[in-house]
C-alpha cells in the first residue's frame, strides 16, 4: 500500500509516521461551519471574502479564519461522500461526466482541444491524476516567494493530502526505463523538482481514495468561518472612486441553487479586502464580468466600466501534452501518474496504465450491449468528442473511430500510455466573454505550438519515449513487432481532440505533435503577476481587491501545479494574517 509521505530527500524535519497517518485517516467530513447556499441570509458581512473554494481558496480561508471572519464561497457542492471525487477508479468517468451535478465542468478551447474545470469544493485536487510535486527552488525564488516560509507551506499541506505511492510493475520499468535511457540520476521519492528521475508523491492513499484540498479545512477555527456551496457568484462590488480616487471592492453579489440572490459585504476597516481564487478560468472571468477588463471588450457587453484593465484574460498559456499508447502483452496495473522523468532540455516524461480499466457495464435497456470503451486516463476527451461541436471534424467521423474501437479486442487497450509535458509553455493567448452568465464558459484561446521553443521540446520529449519504450527495462511492457511508425499511428487514431488529421503523423514528429495535442489540465494565466496583480497579489489599480489561485502564474510550477497551489494559498494566508497582526498591534500601541 501507499505509506504517509515522509520526507526523504532534504534536511526538512522528519515527522512521525504515526502520528501522521492518524491525522490524515480522521477523515474531515463534517465540517459544521459548511452548509448550502440556500440557508444563506440575504445581506452579511465579514473581515474576508473569498470566491473559489478550490486548491487555493480552501487553505487561504482555512489559515485566515484563525484571526478572522472569513466567507467561502464554493459554486460546486462537496466532495465528500461523492464517489465520483472520492475514489480513484472513477477519475475518468468523471472527467467524462457533462452533466450539470458533475464536480467536472467541460470545456473545448478556440484550439479545439477538451478540457475542464473543477466545480466542486476543493477544485482541481478533486478531478486530477493525483500527482503531489513540488516546485523548484529556482521557481520559488524567482516569483520572489520566500524558500523557507515556502516549504513551511508545503509542509502544513503534505501534512494532510500527500501520500507516498507504491509503484506497481508498469511504473517501476517506466522508471527503469528513463534511468536507462539517461534521464539520471535516480533521485527515488522525493516531492521535489530536480533534474532526473523521480517518484513524486500522490494525494491518493492506499485505498484509491482521494484527499483533497477540502481536507485543508480541517485547519480551520470553525467559528472564524462561514462555508457556502452551490453559491455561484456574480459579480464584484466596488464603490467606484471619483476623477482621482481609485475604487474599493466592497461586497461580492451570489444566487444560490433556487436563483436567489444573496448580498455579502466587507466589514468597515481598512485591511479587510475580497480575494478571488476561482482559478485561471473563473478569476478573469469574474473581473471582468464586475466592470475590470478590457474596456472595449466590457463594453461590447454592456458592463460598467470601473477600471481599463487590457491584461486581464491575457497570458492564457496551458502546457501541451503529447502522448504514445503503448500495447501490452502482460497485464498491467491501474495506475495515474506516479514516475516523472525531469530532462535537461525542459519535457517531463510520465506515464499512466492500465486503459482498460473502470468500464461499467452499462444496464437497462440494453442490458447486454457493449460499454462505450474506457481509454484510461485519456478517456475523457474520446468519451465525449460525439457530444461536441466539431470544428474540422465531423461527428460522423468522430462516431465512425469510437465504433471501431470499441468493436475491438479489449487485450488491444492493455497498456499504458507515456506522455511527455512541455514546460512553461512559451505560447500563449488570451481569454475573453461569451456572455454574462458566470456559469458559461469564457472562450478561452491558448494557440499550442506556436512557439517555436514548444513544438522543439515536444519532439525531443517524443523522441525520448521512443528510447524508453525501445529499453531493456521496458521489454515486459511492449510487443517486439510494433514499430515506433505503427504505435504512432495507433496513437494518431485515437480520437483525442477536434483537431483534423494528416497523413505524416507517424513520420513527423512535429506534426503529430500539433495533430494530437491534449491538455494536462495544468493552464494557467489570465490575471498575471506583474499586468494584473502586483507580487502581493492585489488587483493593480484597483483597492481591497486581491487574485491568489492559478491564474496569476506566468508559467506551470513544477512538473503539476497543485501542490503549489495548494502552497500558495496558505502562504499568503500566514503572509497577510501575520502582516495584520503586527500593523493593528503597532497601531494599538501608538493610540
Amino acid at each position: 500500500g501507499f505509506r504517509p509521505a515522509v520526507r526523504k530527500s532534504t534536511g526538512d524535519h522528519l515527522r512521525d509516521p504515526v502520528l501522521l497517518a492518524t491525522r490524515k485517516t480522521a477523515r474531515a467530513v463534517n465540517y459544521t461551519f459548511a452548509r448550502d447556499a440556500t440557508r444563506a441570509p440575504a445581506v452579511s458581512y465579514y473581515d474576508y471574502i473569498i470566491v473559489g473554494g478550490g486548491t487555493a481558496g480552501c487553505p487561504l480561508a482555512a489559515t485566515l479564519s484563525q484571526r478572522f471572519r472569513v466567507l467561502l464561497l464554493e459554486r460546486g457542492g462537496s466532495p465528500y461522500g461523492d464517489q465520483r471525487v472520492e475514489n480513484m477508479t472513477h477519475f475518468t468517468a468523471t472527467l467524462a461526466d457533462t452533466s450539470a451535478g458533475s464536480p467536472a465542468q467541460r470545456f473545448v478551447s478556440e484550439d479545439g482541444v477538451i478540457n475542464s474545470r473543477p466545480r466542486v469544493l476543493g477544485g482541481g485536487s478533486c478531478i486530477n491524476a493525483g500527482f503531489y510535486t513540488r516546485a523548484s527552488d529556482e521557481y520559488v525564488l524567482d516569483v520572489g516567494w520566500d524558500l523557507e516560509a515556502a516549504k513551511a507551506a508545503y509542509r502544513w499541506v503534505e501534512d494532510v493530502v500527500a501520500f507516498h505511492p507504491e509503484l506497481g510493475p508498469w511504473q517501476a520499468a517506466l522508471q527503469r526505463g528513463l534511468m536507462e535511457v539517461g534521464v539520471a540520476p535516480d533521485n527515488g521519492f522525493t516531492f521535489d523538482h530536480i533534474d532526473g528521475t523521480k517518484v513524486g508523491g500522490s494525494i491518493f492513499d492506499d485505498k484509491g481514495r482521494r484527499h483533497t484540498a477540502a481536507d485543508l479545512l480541517r485547519y480551520a477555527r470553525p467559528e472564524g468561518i462561514d462555508l457556502l456551496l452551490r453559491a455561484r457568484v456574480a459579480k464584484i462590488l466596488f464603490n467606484v472612486g471619483g476623477r482621482r480616487a481609485r475604487s474599493v471592492a466592497h461586497g461580492v453579489v451570489f444566487h444560490d441553487s433556487r436563483g436567489r440572490m444573496h448580498k455579502a459585504y466587507l466589514n468597515t476597516g481598512r485591511r479587510n479586502e475580497i480575494i478571488l481564487s476561482a482559478g485561471a478560468m473563473g478569476s478573469p472571468q469574474l473581473l471582468m464580468l464586475s466592470g475590470v477588463g478590457p474596456a472595449d471588450h466590457l463594453r461590447s457587453f454592456n458592463i460598467t466600466l470601473v477600471l481599463n484593465q487590457s491584461a486581464v484574460g491575457q497570458g492564457m498559456a496551458d502546457n501541451p501534452m503529447n502522448a504514445i499508447f503503448v500495447p501490452s502483452p502482460s497485464p498491467v496495473e491501474v495506475s495515474l501518474i506516479q514516475v516523472v522523468g525531469i530532462t535537461h532540455f525542459g519535457s517531463y516524461i510520465e506515464g499512466a496504465s492500465g486503459s482498460n480499466w473502470a468500464n461499467p457495464r452499462h444496464q437497462g435497456s440494453g442490458g447486454n450491449r457493449r460499454p462505450p470503451r474506457n481509454f484510461g486516463m485519456f478517456s475523457p476527451q474520446t468519451g465525449q468528442l460525439a457530444t461536441v461541436p466539431p470544428k474540422q471534424r465531423t461527428p460522423e467521423a468522430i462516431a465512425r473511430a469510437t465504433e471501431a474501437m470499441s468493436q475491438l479486442d479489449d487485450s488491444v487497450f492493455r497498456g499504458g500510455f507515456i506522455l511527455e509535458k512541455v514546460l512553461g509553455p512559451a505560447s500563449t493567448g488570451h481569454l475573453e466573454l461569451r456572455n454574462l452568465n458566470p456559469d458559461d464558459n469564457p472562450a478561452v484561446t491558448f494557440n499550442y505550438f506556436s512557439h517555436p521553443e514548444d513544438l522543439r521540446r515536444c519532439v525531443e520529449g517524443l523522441t525520448l519515449i521512443e528510447r524508453v519504450i525501445q529499453s531493456k527495462s521496458f521489454q515486459n511492457f511492449t510487443y517486439p513487432y510494433f514499430s515506433l511508425e505503427e504505435l504512432l499511428n495507433i496513437t494518431a487514431e485515437f480520437p483525442v481532440n477536434l483537431l483534423p488529421r494528416h497523413d505524416n503523423d507517424s513520420k513527423s514528429l512535429e506534426q503529430f505533435c500539433k495533430d494530437t495535442v491534449m491538455t494536462i489540465w495544468h493552464y494557467h494565466g489570465g490575471c498575471q503577476v506583474g499586468r494584473v496583480v502586483d507580487a502581493e497579489y492585489r488587483v493593480l489599480g484597483v483597492d481591497a481587491l486581491r487574485v491568489i489561485d492559478g491564474s496569476t502564474f506566468n508559467a506551470s510550477p513544477g512538473t503539476n501545479p497543485q501542490a503549489t497551489v495548494m502552497m500558495l494559498g496558505r502562504y499568503m494566508g500566514v503572509k497577510m494574517r501575520d502582516e495584520r497582526v503586527r500593523a493593528e498591534g503597532l497601531r494599538r500601541r501608538k493610540l
